[in-house]
């Protein structure tokens, strides 16, 4: 089939956001991200691998539960449903081209509308895979990671992998398949699942063994599928507690990485921590990621915030510097991502009409991660952060403590030591002073 690329301009006001330094008044700078400056051992850029969601960005009308969408793009006027596929795609490799980034992650059907069968949508992504493949040939943009859409269509009200209908399950499986498929065909270096609705509203019309066996039958199929045809990259679960089901198999990191070992799936899988995500399942997100990386399952990441006076996953452009180095400081910590990159599952806001408003939701939030990597490294490098936090567990690390921490000591032992011992001295937290650590480098 022979493709010929658009060479129509989305985003005519915006030339390519470069680095201007912090005292930049230009709305369409970096202020701190420099992709090539290096922060703790390597580039900035390599850190984060930022990609851009397509389904927030290119396809989210900002329709909402009370109104239609106030969004009317430019790339969406055709009725030819390749067409649009087409002019949407323009638009998102000029927009993540502009924005200087490197990926981009996609639902199967964020990238065409779904066809009226199984064949039809199978057809419909085989060409928008041909155009995405010119794109990307002819671009420095590749696929952080692909999934599919297993939640919208009226046929998952019940479930995908977990439905009770094993038609429905089968049709789950071929459109995993198929996306699958595109993923491998575009180089994606990630495949993800996320159960948007397997999970139930229900205990008392569902057998949740039965289900949870069934989905890890699936996860399983789907490994041994991508494997078979030369995918080498990971496999990301992406944790969620609820909504739109009321209990999601998936509810946090805790009860994944459970889920996976239980049913063998923990040498392929790792997971996608999202902000919004831990808040709602009332975990910070600091700490969902410190579980992931205590798994070694820190994967890759889904970069939002929820509204504290709403609780529903509101997906706003995270802005909390606070958070951010906190969560740095996990990630560095613990060595960074494990295959993944920094995905912004963000859209902006339903009043946020303008094209620019786009630019200016991705351009803070990029330079956001950029000075809490900066402030993290300085936090790291120069402040008695990592002196304090060694020093209050050093009594593990010499004598009975580090006896006990090598397994070299049994519990009549600890019973014995205990024995001896007065009523032990009570050493302070310091919390306070940690807080001020950080307040200190912000």
């Amino acid at each position: 089939m022979s493709i010929v690329l658009g060479d129509r301009e989305y985003f005519k006001d915006v030339k390519k956001i470069k680095f201007e330094g912090k005292d930049s008044k230009n709305p369409f700078s970096y202020r701190f991200y420099d992709e090539n400056k290096i922060v703790l051992g390597k580039k900035m850029g390599e850190h984060f691998k930022f990609a851009v969601a397509y389904w927030h960005s290119f396809v989210n009308p900002g329709n909402d539960p009370f109104g239609v969408g106030t969004k009317s793009f430019p790339w969406s006027k055709s009725s030819d449903p390749f067409q649009n596929a087409c002019d949407k795609m323009d638009a998102a490799f000029e927009f993540i081209s502009k924005l200087g980034l490197k990926h981009f992650c996609f639902h199967d059907f964020d990238l065409i509308e779904e066809g009226s069968s199984l064949s039809e949508s199978e057809k419909r992504l085989e060409k928008i895979t041909s155009y995405a493949k010119e794109k990307i040939k002819e671009s420095d943009i590749n696929v952080l990671w692909g999934t599919a859409n297993l939640f919208s269509n009226p046929r998952y009200m019940n479930g995908a992998a977990t439905n009770p209908e094993f038609d429905i399950l089968s049709v789950a499986a071929a459109q995993v398949k198929n996306a699958l498929d595109v993923t491998i065909e575009l180089g994606g270096e990630n495949y993800v699942f996320w159960g948007g609705r397997e999970g139930y509203m229900s205990l008392l019309n569902t057998d949740m063994k039965r289900e949870l066996d069934h989905l890890a039958k699936f996860l399983h199929l789907s490994k041994d599928y991508a494997r078979s045809q030369g995918f080498k990259g990971c496999f990301f679960i992406e944790p969620k507690p609820m909504e739109p089901t009321k209990h999601q198999y998936d509810f946090d990191a805790a009860t994944v990485i459970g889920f996976l070992e239980h049913y063998g799936l923990d040498k392929d899988f790792k997971l996608n921590i999202e902000v919004n995500h831990a808040t709602l399942a009332s975990h910070t997100f600091q700490h969902e990621l410190q579980v992931a990386a205590n798994s070694n399952m820190l994967g890759s990441m889904d970069a939002n915030r929820g509204d504290y006076q709403n609780g529903w996953d509101t997906d706003q452009f995270p802005n909390n510097i606070y958070e951010i180095v906190e969560s740095l400081l996990v990630i560095i910590q613990s060595g960074g991502f494990q295959g993944g990159g920094i995905n912004f599952d963000a859209k902006t806001r339903r009043n946020s009409i303008d094209l620019n408003d786009m630019f200016y939701s991705h351009i803070g939030a990029i330079d956001l991660f950029a000075k809490g990597l900066l402030i993290t490294e300085k936090i790291l490098n120069d402040s008695e952060y990592s002196k304090l936090l060694q020093e209050r567990y050093a009594s593990f690390d010499v004598g009975k403590g580090k006896d006990f921490e090598d397994g070299k000591i049994s519990m009549k032992d600890l019973y014995q030591h205990a024995s001896k011992l007065k009523e032990p001295k009570l050493i302070s937290g310091r919390q306070e002073l940690f807080e001020n650590i950080i307040n200190r480098y912000i």
